[in-house]
């Protein structure tokens, strides 16, 4: 199978892998394994990740049916950096400039970004259902105010996330 590489294919949208994680929540009904946790853990992180690239390369590039560049889409999309995501979102001095809707997203970002790191690399955690399923609420409520806030706020978010500061 060849993959298109700058084809009219869609980027993964944030409810792409939310779903995974609910199956996987729903797989044992009463106790799912401790790898169907970790891989939920570890989409619903992803979930806010490509939600993020998203908007990145909408927003500075442009959505779909604009007249785009496929390449510099491609470009800003992969331009998101998950430690410099971070420790951006971490700056709580620079996201009181935003408003609640893109601070929720940041903080979920971080905190979500800890336990996906946990789930994959560190055997000794061990991760609980309703906790998981908490997390799964918390990644949809900060998704869903990241994309009700002003297109401006979030392109000057993007921005932030993506370049370096200059003085």
């Amino acid at each position: 199978m060849r993959h298109r590489r700058y084809g009219r294919r869609q980027s993964l949208k944030p409810r792409d892998l939310i779903k995974p994680a609910e199956i996987l929540l729903s797989s044992n009904t009463k106790k799912p394994t401790q790898v169907c946790l970790r891989r939920a853990v570890s989409s619903l992180y992803y979930a806010l990740f490509h939600c993020l690239a998203r908007e990145c390369a909408d927003l500075l590039i442009g959505g779909p049916n604009s007249g785009r560049s496929p390449e510099a889409w491609l470009q800003v999309y992969r331009s998101l950096e998950h430690g410099i995501a971070r420790e951006r979102c971490k700056n709580t001095k620079m996201l009181a400039k935003f408003p609640n809707g893109i601070q929720d997203f940041a903080d979920a970002f971080v905190e979500i970004q800890q336990k996906r790191y946990d789930a994959d690399y560190n055997p000794s955690v061990q991760f609980a259902k309703a906790s998981v399923k908490t997390d799964l609420i918390l990644v949809e409520g900060a998704i869903a105010k990241f994309l009700s806030e002003p297109k401006s706020d979030r392109r000057a978010f993007c921005v932030y996330i993506l370049f370096k500061q200059r003085k």
